[in-house]
Formats: C-alpha cells, sequence, structure tokens
C-alpha cells in the first residue's frame, strides 16, 4: 500500500526537473543583475565615479584611458553600476559569465565590452568527459554561499546528474576539482594534495570571486591570491556567488553540451 501511495504521489507531481538546456533558461530572480557590460566610449573625460566605490578595486580608470573592469574581482554589488552618471556600466541580466581565460574577464577595452563565454574541451577531453564528469568539491576557506548554489545543482529541479556531472567524496575517484574560497593559507597545502591526487589528465574549476581573484580578501595576508595562483585552472565561474544557472552553462559549455 505504502508503494502504491508513492508512485501515486509522484505521478500527481509529474516531473520537476527544468527543461533547461533544451528550453529558455529560467529567468534570474528580479535583484540579480546578471553579466556586466562595459562600454568605455561612454565614459566622459574626467569622471571616474565608479573607481572609488568598489569594494574590491575591480574597477580602474588610467590617465586619458577608458573604464575598465576586472569581471573576476566583481562581487556584483551593482555600486559602479549606481554611481555611473552615462551609464558606461550596466546590468545585462545575462546568466551567462563562465570564461575559459582569466584575461577574458577584463572589460572595458575595444572588443571586450562584455565577457567571451567559455569555449568547449578540445576533442580529446571532451570525448573523454563529456558522458561522464566527476568533481570534488573543495572549499578552500569559503563564506558557504558558493558552496550552497553549487550544492543546489544536485536538486531536483536541477538534477545535475541527468548531465552526467556527479560530485565524488573522493579526488582519486574524480575528473577535476570544483573550487569555491580564497585559498587561506591553512587551505593552500591541502588543495595541492587534493590536486595531485586526481588522476591525469584533469581538469580544475574555479567558482566566484573568491576562488578566481581573492574576492574580499584581495591582498590579505592569509589568504592567496585565489586557486589559480595554487593550481592551474581550466574554467572561471564569476560571481558573489554564482547563480546556479551560471555555474551549470559554465559547467556544459566546458563539456560542449551548449551551442
Amino acid at each position: 500500500m505504502f508503494v502504491f501511495d508513492t508512485l501515486l504521489h509522484r505521478a500527481r507531481r509529474g516531473c520537476e526537473t527544468m527543461a533547461y538546456p533544451r528550453g529558455t533558461a529560467p529567468a534570474l530572480p528580479e535583484r540579480h543583475g546578471g553579466a556586466l557590460r562595459v562600454d568605455g566610449t561612454k565614459c566622459a573625460d574626467d569622471c571616474a565615479a565608479c573607481v572609488p566605490v568598489c569594494p574590491t578595486q575591480a574597477i580602474t580608470r588610467a590617465d586619458g584611458k577608458p573604464v575598465a573592469l576586472d569581471l573576476g574581482k566583481c562581487l556584483f554589488c551593482a555600486a559602479c553600476v549606481e554611481a555611473c552618471p552615462t551609464e558606461a556600466i550596466a546590468q545585462t541580466k545575462d546568466h551567462r559569465l563562465a570564461v575559459r581565460r582569466r584575461e577574458d574577464l577584463f572589460l572595458g577595452a575595444p572588443g571586450m565590452e562584455e565577457v567571451r563565454l567559455a569555449a568547449a574541451l578540445d576533442e580529446r577531453l571532451k570525448k573523454l568527459f563529456g558522458r561522464s564528469l566527476r568533481l570534488r568539491q573543495v572549499s578552500a576557506g569559503g563564506c558557504n554561499a558558493c558552496e550552497a548554489d553549487t550544492n543546489v545543482l544536485g536538486t531536483i529541479g536541477w538534477d545535475l546528474g541527468r548531465f552526467g556531472i556527479q560530485f565524488v567524496a573522493s579526488p582519486r575517484h574524480a575528473d577535476g576539482l570544483l573550487i569555491t574560497g580564497p585559498v587561506s593559507r591553512n587551505m593552500e597545502l591541502a588543495l595541492k594534495k587534493t590536486y595531485d591526487a586526481v588522476a591525469a589528465p584533469k581538469i580544475v574549476i574555479a567558482v566566484g570571486a573568491c576562488a578566481i581573484a581573492g574576492g574580499p580578501f584581495i591582498g590579505h595576508s592569509q589568504t592567496a591570491e585565489g586557486a589559480g595562483s595554487v593550481v592551474p585552472v581550466d574554467l572561471f565561474v564569476p560571481g558573489c556567488p554564482p547563480h546556479p544557472l551560471t555555474i551549470l552553462d559554465g559547467l556544459l559549455r566546458l563539456l560542449g553540451r551548449l551551442d
């Protein structure tokens, strides 16, 4: 009787997993501004209003040059958007943010108004990891925000496992690492050992501003400057924290599962 009730309950509820990426991506929450766009041509000659309001010094403006934004350091607080009088920095509501190269997160130069989205792994690695990817998650001193949004991907609404992507308990069972947090000095050796324990070939994914560049802990003596200063990184997913949709988009792009 209990089994029948369970099956009936499941039938009534139907499938609750989102259709994405087959269908349209779900909308971001109203308060989530998504990716930023930087149009340096809109900068007034003597304006630098956005520079002092950035809590992580992600925004710079050299004399005679347009504003530059390091999206890897950005906390997406939108203080720069509010301070900019010419809308040179604007929110796009676009969830897509993941890139393969650190330099692709530097915005403001001509032709670099927006991020250059991540390209897939080379054919050999895509063939190896594309159908079954196992990741060991390493929280290297994070606040648990990026970790929480990563965990969301395992819930029924997202069901990361349907793409063949799973988190595992041991690095010896993993194809790569997903790193969150700025890499505190106490976690630096642990991260190196975890990386070494993953069999080659392997991939590394840095999720969140802390893992990419140190986040609000940039320059602190007890943290590294992000995961890239300790291990090589293959995918950067900006945000503080990144939305689960942003993380999923990055993973699927890395595996060549999105156009």
